[in-house]
């Protein structure tokens, strides 16, 4: 446990089943957390409301009651002009320049990345920010973006994201020397769209040429042959939810597989030590919560149809970011390139 206070404001509001998914994922963090204190945006009755009716208990907590929604059909004028009583504005309003903070939402996506950059600024050298997340492998985990910030981009916001992912990754492993791919359709030099072959130039004619391996495919992310793995963030997004998805067709089905007959359930018990670490390896609720990196500040992505638990992992994220000063390095880093 830290010497230091820290506060975390979460949007209450945002994304599916909140702010029940929100409460009750906050009161699981608490319970290991008590050096934390949360502060909820969103509407004050409502809040209240969902913790009695649902026997939630917080420690440490204050609610800062706002008016207003965004909505996944907000766009980008609407969202900055229109939504300034929202729990992400408010939220993301209250983090800015100070210390020990970050700001957690299961909200819109676009309006995060929208007002994480007005509020909390960018990242000197750095044109947009990068959903970065772990992704499991063989050995441990690799970090990859974009997740889903920047539909569309270009071979500059790629090379970009290559020198953010190789900043974190030092800053976590700094006796490793990571080694960098761009997720394509084939390993070979000529495959894929245009702006993929200029990133990969582009990074080659850089200092990061050493770290850099090529082109990767999908069906090799898990392999642990690249820790930094760079994409758009429509690529990204696809296959960070279709990994999800798979990852849940498998572990549902060998649960009514191992559930058939009594001999089903005898190998069960046999292999249920080494079946539960698999599981917990390829959950994604774990793994939720993806860092927006190139911005002055921290701000954390939840899945929009994340579980309790999912959600207090990635308040545990943002706390981590928090206490290891992951921000602060991370920006260190990257202006001294």
């Amino acid at each position: 446990m830290s010497n230091r206070q820290f506060t975390i404001a979460i949007d209450a509001m945002g994304g599916e089943n909140s702010p029940y998914k929100v409460l009750k994922g906050s009161e699981i963090f608490l319970n290991n957390n008590i050096d934390v204190k949360l502060i909820f945006f969103g509407d004050e009755k409502i809040i209240s409301n969902t913790l009695q009716n649902n026997k939630i208990k917080l420690i440490n907590y204050e609610v800062v009651n706002t008016t207003q929604n965004v909505t996944d059909e907000d766009n980008a004028n609407t969202i900055l002009r229109s939504r300034k009583d929202s729990s992400i504005y408010k939220g993301l309003e209250f983090i800015k320049n100070k210390n020990n903070c970050g700001f957690v939402s299961a909200g819109n996506t676009a309006a995060l990345m929208i007002l994480s950059r007005l509020h909390l600024g960018m990242i000197t050298g750095i044109d947009r920010p990068a959903i970065c997340s772990l992704i499991p492998n063989r050995n441990n985990y690799s970090l990859m973006l974009d997740l889903g910030a920047n539909v569309t981009v270009n071979a500059s916001n790629l090379f970009q994201f290559a020198l953010m992912g190789y900043c974190y990754y030092a800053v976590t492993n700094p006796n490793k020397k990571p080694k960098i791919g761009i997720l394509n359709i084939g390993t070979e030099n000529n495959k894929g769209l245009e702006f993929l072959q200029e990133a990969a130039e582009l990074i080659s004619n850089s200092f990061l040429k050493e770290y850099y391996t090529g082109f990767i495919e999908p069906n090799k992310i898990t392999t642990g042959l690249c820790d930094i793995i760079i994409s758009d963030g429509y690529t990204g997004n696809i296959m960070l939810k279709s990994a999800e998805g798979i990852s849940d067709f498998i572990t549902s089905n060998l649960k009514k597989m191992f559930s058939k007959s009594i001999l089903n359930k005898l190998t069960y018990k046999i292999l249920e030590n080494d079946l539960d670490k698999l599981r917990e390896q390829v959950n994604p609720e774990i793994y939720n919560g993806a860092t927006l990196i190139g911005l002055n500040g921290i701000s954390i992505k939840s899945h929009g149809n994340a579980s309790p638990f999912a959600f207090s992992s990635a308040i545990n994220k943002c706390y981590n970011f928090i206490n290891n000063d992951l921000n602060d390095k991370i920006i260190k880093s990257v202006t001294s390139l």
